[in-house]
């Protein structure tokens, strides 16, 4: 039998050539500091770049967390999308928090955002609707993330109804479709390194502007 214990302990982490990070060398806002991460990943051909982690939390405080796709990024918060009726969207209606994690693991680079999250107009969500794939909006159009599902069968013959109806009418919308920015009061940058002397770098959303310091890691 399988030791897992042995095994995870056996296996290597921070392979490969790392970038440096000099803290010192830092914009002052996290922003600038994330876009030029994330354009890094993507110049590196990290996969999916743009997966991050979303946690939120239920009115009783227990914890959920899922992979998703950033959508947008600005000066006002880093941008996700939602369906209002789905677990995340009860959550985030109960409890409008929510972090953000991205691990860009060839990299070894960790972001960590964390703030209140605001809903977007419904011009902008409908925009964001209306940008996805034919087969990604038949099935949001479904509306029925986190609740039961009788069979394979059954989700396949909803799906292809509502691509039916997306082939009918191109501008169709999901009610309750959703775009949220998470305004973040702190975001954090964490860049590994195989002698453990990593690095950590947090911003803290002081006024208008942001403080930055580091941490311990």
């Amino acid at each position: 039998m399988t030791d897992i214990r042995q095994l995870l302990r056996a296996l290597p982490v921070f392979a490969g050539e790392l970038p440096t990070f000099d803290p010192d060398d830092t914009p002052g806002d996290p922003v600038t500091l994330f876009t030029t991460w994330l354009m890094d990943a993507i110049r590196r051909q990290v996969p999916e770049p743009h997966a991050m982690t979303v946690s939120t939390a239920d009115a009783e405080g227990r914890p959920s967390a899922r992979a998703l796709i950033l959508k947008d990024l600005g000066a006002d918060g880093w941008r996700f999308a939602a369906h209002r009726d789905s677990l995340k969207g009860r959550e985030l209606a109960a409890r409008p928090y929510a972090a953000l994690t991205f691990y860009w693991q060839p990299l070894a680079r960790q972001v960590r955002v964390r703030g209140p999250v605001v809903e977007e107009s419904a011009e902008v969500a409908a925009a964001d609707f209306l940008a996805r794939g034919a087969d990604a909006r038949a099935e949001a159009l479904l509306g029925r993330q986190s609740t039961p599902l009788t069979g394979l069968d059954a989700r396949d013959s909803a799906v292809q109804t509502a691509a039916e109806r997306v082939a009918r009418d191109p501008s169709l919308v999901a009610p309750g479709w959703t775009v949220c920015t998470v305004r973040a009061e702190d975001v954090e940058f964490w860049q590994g390194s195989r002698d453990r002397r990593h690095t950590r770098l947090a911003y803290r959303r002081d006024g208008d502007g942001w403080s930055k310091g580091l941490l311990w890691p």
